[in-house]
């Protein structure tokens, strides 16, 4: 695995993600994934991780990655803070101070998506007959996409947990955030916005239309739980430096000119769960290296993305 990541790095790759909460990944130790991340530091590379553990244990499951980035010497990105999980709300004060700790004695960072909900593959580890549950596909019984959990086992008259064995491989939206710690992780000075959306999901979470017109009408514009600035580089400037994009993320001389022209009075997010393919309102255009990719809510069909290779660090803390 350290042949293909140095492979990687040396063809341009950002650094090295871990997915530790999964169970093709869970099994992996500290050790093995710091032994595996060595080559991160030469390269100048990240270390992100969607950590063992958002519930109980989170706690734990940050030292952790801290510890993977500090004998790395890497800066270490944690994927999609939250508190997952009813009996974990109201810990984000513990877990950001935790964070800013950290922050101190190395470079840590995290994103955040504007959602009291994540979405991910259905996992029987996460059915909690308290949470609603939204079904997203199911490959045995496709019928089942858009139906909540709850219903459906009480249709099929079987136990949440049994049914949702049943409807496995399956997708599923988890209501299982509080508002609260959401909206405390989004403003902390060291998060990004991040969607985390799933553009293959038949029925995907709200977020993959809707994290960043939501970030800008809602949290920004209406609630002021951000300034448009402060909003504008939590999307830019502050990934592109994070992530070592060079030339991009900010309107200067010489970058590259991705750019959106929005209505700051009128931008807002339309998607939501029960229909989450709908496009934001209030976005005039969108520009990719300088090519009009957006225009009069439709795409233009013109491409001009190209491959964006890992530049010199340049971290924001």
């Amino acid at each position: 695995m350290r042949t293909q990541l140095i492979e990687s790095l040396e063809n341009g790759a950002l650094g090295l993600s871990s997915g530790l909460a999964y169970l093709s990944a869970n099994g992996a130790t500290t050790e093995e994934i710091t032994a595996l991340a060595r080559p991160l530091a030469e390269a100048g590379a990240v270390y992100t991780t969607h950590m063992r553990s958002e519930s109980q244990t989170i706690l734990d499951a940050m030292h952790e990655a801290f510890e993977i980035g500090h004998l790395s010497k890497v800066p270490v990105i944690i994927s999609h803070l939250k508190c997952a999980g009813i009996d974990n709300w109201g810990r984000s004060g513990e877990v950001l101070h935790a964070l800013d700790a950290a922050r101190h004695r190395q470079q840590i960072g995290c994103d955040c998506y504007p959602y009291a909900a994540g979405s991910s593959t259905l996992d029987l580890r996460q059915v909690d007959e308290r949470v609603k549950i939204t079904i997203t596909w199911s490959m045995p019984h496709p019928e089942s996409a858009g139906q909540l959990l709850k219903e459906i086992a009480e249709g099929w008259g079987i136990s949440q947990l049994e049914a949702a064995r049943q409807l496995q491989p399956a997708g599923a939206i988890y209501h299982s955030i509080s508002e609260d710690d959401m909206r405390r992780i989004l403003a902390h000075p060291a998060t990004m916005i991040g969607s985390d959306g799933l553009p293959n999901d038949p029925r995907p979470h709200p977020r993959l239309w809707g994290t960043f017109p939501r970030v800008l009408g809602r949290y920004t514009r209406e609630e002021r739980l951000l300034t448009l600035p402060e909003a504008v580089h939590k999307m830019t400037a502050m990934p592109a430096q994070r992530f070592n994009l060079a030339g991009r993320g900010l309107i200067r001389e010489g970058y590259c000119a991705d750019l959106v022209l929005f209505d700051a009075a009128k931008i807002s997010d339309t998607a939501t769960f029960s229909d989450p393919v709908s496009p934001a309102e209030g976005i005039a255009a969108v520009w990719v290296n300088g090519v009009l990719a957006y225009s009069s809510r439709r795409a233009t069909g013109e491409r001009a993305g190209q491959f964006v290779a890992r530049g010199k660090t340049t971290w924001i803390q």
